[in-house]
């Protein structure tokens, strides 16, 4: 059945695409109201040169049964993250549930090679070091930002559920010594988190979706070797914000295929896929997020 999130204030950072708007297509269809943020915007410049905006996203949060509300945000600034967290808690009050799907890790990347001219698993030896710092600053460093700056309101009110999209580290190398450095350490960082949190009520964790066909890896002619949309990781979230005993999966970081058997939910087709492992991916690494 449909978890209702009716009343529920949501945001989801990172949303122009990918997970992103995945998941918060997914909280619309729940009944929930979302912010979706992004750097693309109709009004401004779009990363990547890409097509799809945040207004997009808001305007599928509509379509979907929910309330979409766009806020454009660069969540590697400090200055953006706190404006943008302090409006929504002017509008509305409270933050129920705050998802962190972004990642600049594949800015640049056409499917075979970065614009330093590496690929995904290329040697670390033979890797310019710049990258690693990008990688950490779009993923470590954002993540952070965006949890200490909703954490106040959260501990306050005793409540709320921060969940960062990653990539489970638990099955050995990812396959690329950066984008493995990066999720390590998003992982642990979901991690302590989740315990700073637990005494004040409110719960982090992470979700590990598999191989998604976001509009990245399709235009980068990856579409055939993927293993399920966006949506199917968007619904894991609803599933998890509607929960009222999600704290029992503080600090850990659920696969998407475990959610969907426990849950019982499906992807946008109506299947189940299985767990996925990086080494089943053809065209690597975290493309597959877009």
């Amino acid at each position: 059945m449909q978890p209702s999130l009716s009343g529920r204030i949501c945001l989801v950072a990172g949303a122009s695409r990918g997970l992103g708007r995945g998941v918060a297509r997914a909280l619309g269809e729940a009944g929930a109201t979302v912010i979706v943020t992004g750097r693309s915007s109709e009004a401004g410049s779009h990363t990547d040169q890409r097509p799809e905006t945040f207004e997009d996203t808001a305007r599928e949060v509509e379509a979907a049964g929910g309330r979409g509300h766009p806020y454009r945000c660069d969540h590697t600034s400090e200055r953006d993250v706190d404006g943008l967290v302090a409006w929504a808690l002017r509008r509305f009050g409270r933050l129920d549930c705050v998802v962190d799907a972004v990642w600049g890790g594949n800015e640049g990347y056409d499917g075979d090679r970065y614009p330093d001219g590496s690929g995904y698993g290329t040697p670390f030896w033979r890797r310019p070091a710049a990258r690693l710092g990008e990688s950490f600053e779009s993923g470590v460093y954002a993540q952070l930002l965006l949890a200490r700056a909703v954490a106040p309101a959260m501990v306050q009110a005793r409540s709320g559920l921060i969940v960062t999209v990653s990539f489970g580290t638990d099955g050995g190398y990812l396959g690329d010594v950066f984008y493995d450095l990066a999720k390590a350490a998003m992982n642990r960082l979901t991690f302590a988190m989740a315990q700073e949190l637990k005494p004040f009520g409110a719960t982090a964790l992470g979700i590990s979706p598999g191989h998604v066909l976001t509009e990245r890896v399709r235009d980068a002619g990856l579409g055939p070797h993927t293993t399920e949309t966006p949506l199917y990781a968007g619904r894991a979230v609803a599933r998890l914000a509607a929960d009222p005993e999600v704290a029992r999966h503080a600090g850990q970081v659920l696969h998407v295929a475990d959610l969907a058997r426990s849950y019982g939910f499906t992807d946008r087709d109506g299947s189940q896929p299985g767990r996925f492992t990086i080494t089943n991916a053809e065209g690597g690494g975290d493309v597959a997020r877009g």
